[in-house]
């Protein structure tokens, strides 16, 4: 039995994954993958089955895990978005190396145009450089049925799967045929000799031999991918088009069979280079509709030779940068299309800005006062909600480039002589990548003064649970700050001369010192208390 419901393509491929009896996912919040741990977390069948689904500190910790679960046998999924693959890269690129046992399925949502991200970078290079299946759907549909089907492929070639999807399609719904039936949780025996899971230089140099030597095997299950599909035009011109993920719909959009292109569709790597090579040869000319980075037409511009007439992204027939749209793809396809992506006129747009009654302005507003007293002073800052104190009025940070860099970044500066030398961090990076910086700091007795605004959850990304919460000046002090030196204040308005005084007391100090502004993120105080409000009603 099947029935239709309406999900984005992030829902699609939780339930799809619950579909195929995961034990758990792990995942640390990041737009646009954030949906599919939640839509995991709200199931009832998360309950029944007993799946793990809370959130994991960083992408590290939750790629490490769900390669534990999967040794001992079950299927676990981990999720994330782009740039939080540089962060689990290490445990990534070597789970490639031991092999899986339980299926294990990577999730890597990219964000071209950079909606809310700091780069454009494509997760498919990533699954190149690890040698390992990649897949890519083009609708919800295919995100739905892709989550089971990359559950059943890691469990025969004993890979972990990527599974990249884009922003478009993340946040887009559609409607979905899924099975109905309630779940079971998949097992496997955990393996009797588990000696490739030890990553000893012997053991590692036979896995890397034979994972090298399956590439060729590998490029022919793309090739016969149940999503992999060549149609050939009946009155064809002689183009043709190899397409993936989104831009393939953007391609169906402007009716390419109908107007006579030749069309290969790919969603599953290595890239079948034969099927490719064949293709060409039937085409006078190829255009390459990819969204991201040139990823894919490198690659065929590899098989066709340097003399062959390929379009794309690096051709200039597609932007280079940002997300592809039925109207660029029209008009390197050559064809005319009415413009609908065009801002209408008189529509200003209006910049994110921190929220009203948000503690994280009461932080920057003190800080400014004080720190107009320190011309040299620069303040490093973090991945949040606060990051938006770069903009008016507050023009308070001087840079923002990666998750817990802020710490670090204030340490080399004190280093180099910067004084002083500020850190702004929110309370779930602190824990997601800032305490190993903060114990550099203390190891070497650096000068800085670090603040984690903490508003009690993942703010930034719709209200998660923060891993640190109740336990910040616990893991400050543990970490070697003096006691004397871990500040706590509330950030509202009436206590603006207490912080201002505090944040003046603990630049003068030469050492590493915390501040640690503690108010309730508005959002989610108010989304409690209208919950509270409806409980109340209901007479819960």
């Amino acid at each position: 039995m099947t029935r239709i419901r309406l999900l984005l393509g992030d829902e699609a491929i939780a339930e799809g994954a619950l579909q195929a009896g995961i034990k758990g996912v792990y995942a640390y919040p990041g737009t646009p993958s954030t949906e599919i741990t939640e839509y995991i977390q709200h199931s009832p069948v998360s309950r029944e089955n007993g799946i793990h689904c809370s959130w994991s500190s960083n992408e590290k910790t939750a790629m490490e895990s769900a390669l534990g679960m999967s040794y001992s046998g079950c299927r676990s999924m981990v999720c994330m978005k782009h740039v939080g693959m540089n962060v689990a890269a290490d445990a990534f690129v070597n789970s490639a190396m031991t092999g899986v046992n339980g299926g294990l399925v990577v999730v890597a949502a990219d964000d071209p145009s950079m909606h809310s991200s700091q780069n454009e970078q494509d997760s498919r290079f990533y699954g190149k450089f690890a040698m390992v299946p990649v897949l890519e759907p083009s609708t919800q549909q295919e995100a739905y049925e892709m989550a089971g089907y990359a559950f059943e492929l890691s469990e025969r070639e004993k890979l972990p799967v990527l599974l990249r999807l884009t922003t478009r399609l993340a946040h887009s719904r559609a409607a979905v045929s899924i099975t109905d039936g309630k779940p079971e949780i998949r097992k496997r025996p955990v393996a009797d000799d588990p000696k490739s899971w030890v990553l000893l230089p012997a053991n590692a140099r036979r896995r890397n031999d034979d994972l090298t030597a399956r590439q060729p095997y590998l490029e022919r299950l793309s090739g016969d991918s149940p999503f992999f599909r060549t149609v050939m035009s009946g009155n064809g011109n002689g183009k043709g088009i190899i397409a993936c993920g989104t831009g393939y719909n953007y391609v169906m959009e402007n009716r390419a069979v109908q107007s006579g292109f030749h069309l290969m569709k790919i969603s599953q790597y290595p890239v079948p280079s034969e099927k490719i090579s064949d293709f060409s040869g039937q085409c006078s000319e190829i255009l390459v509709v990819e969204d991201g980075q040139p990823f894919l037409e490198e690659q065929v511009r590899g098989i066709v030779g340097r003399g062959y007439p390929l379009k794309g992204r690096l051709s200039g027939d597609l932007p280079r940068t940002g997300e592809l749209n039925p109207d660029n793809v029209a008009a390197a396809m050559g064809l005319k299309n009415a413009r609908v992506f065009d801002i209408p006129e008189g529509i200003v747009p209006r910049p994110p800005a921190l929220c009203e009654g948000c503690g994280h302005r009461d932080v920057y507003i003190a800080l400014n006062k004080v720190l107009a007293d320190y011309p040299e002073a620069k303040v490093f800052a973090d991945i949040g909600c606060y990051t938006l104190g770069a903009l008016p009025p507050f023009c308070a940070i001087d840079s923002c480039v990666d998750m817990g860099a802020s710490i670090t970044m204030a340490k080399g500066a004190a280093d180099a002589g910067l004084c002083p030398a500020v850190a702004v961090i929110g309370d779930s990076t602190f824990t997601h990548s800032g305490m190993t910086g903060l114990l550099d700091a203390v190891n070497d007795g650096s000068n800085i003064t670090v603040i984690i605004s903490d508003n009690l959850t993942t703010a930034m990304t719709g209200g998660q649970d923060s891993a640190g919460t109740d336990k910040f000046e616990a893991i400050c002090v543990a970490l070697g700050v003096g006691r004397d030196h871990v500040c706590v204040v509330v950030p509202v308005p009436k206590n603006m001369d207490e912080i201002t005084e505090v944040i003046r007391e603990e630049l003068g100090y030469d050492g590493v010192s915390v501040i640690i502004p503690r108010r309730e993120c508005m959002q989610t105080l108010a989304r409690k208390r209208r919950i509270a409000r409806k409980n109340q009603e209901e007479g819960k």
